[in-house]
């Protein structure tokens, strides 16, 4: 019998326990996370992608519904009809794939942003205003943007990335 990608559903907020949990018992889990601009310095800077859903790969036959139904945390395994769903080899790698890379454009906001794109200054001194994304600094969550002034004179100026939305 070969393993299948099913999707685990957890309790709410409790995705990082979960994840742990099924960890600990030897299942082979994919938790997809992404980092996100925080507001609130303390906050989490890496968020889960599909809030409350994991992957797991197992050979159900051999584990069991009830494993899952009866895990700590969890809501169980996604079924329809009461038949748990299996996910295909090839989106768990389409989602690992994503996920890898907008980890590595430092979040969702800035996968496929390009020197040049337009934004929108959403908070601050200058909300409302809009603006050129020239390119992520290092160091933090910070980007250069440059703004068009009264004089269509552009001035750079650099920001933190949770002031900004694509427009």
């Amino acid at each position: 019998m070969k393993p299948h990608w099913y999707v685990l559903r957890s309790k709410p907020h409790r995705e990082m326990a979960l994840w742990q949990q099924a960890m600990r018992q030897g299942f082979e889990v994919f938790y997809p996370r992404i980092p996100a601009p925080a507001i609130n310095p303390r906050s989490r800077k890496i968020v889960p992608y599909f809030p409350g859903y994991m992957f797991v790969h197992v050979i159900l036959e051999q584990v069991g519904l009830s494993v899952f139904q009866w895990m700590p945390n969890a809501h169980g395994l996604i079924c329809f009809d009461d038949t748990p769903a299996d996910v295909p080899d090839e989106l768990v790698d389409a989602i690992r794939s994503r996920v890898q890379a907008i980890g590595m454009a430092g979040g969702e906001l800035f996968f496929g942003l390009k020197q040049g794109d337009a934004v929108t200054i959403t908070r601050g001194p200058f909300a409302g205003y809009d603006a050129i994304f020239d390119t992520r600094l290092s160091g933090g969550e910070r980007v250069r943007l440059f703004l068009t002034m009264l004089n269509d004179r552009q001035v750079s100026m650099d920001l933190s990335e949770a002031q900004l939305r694509r427009r």
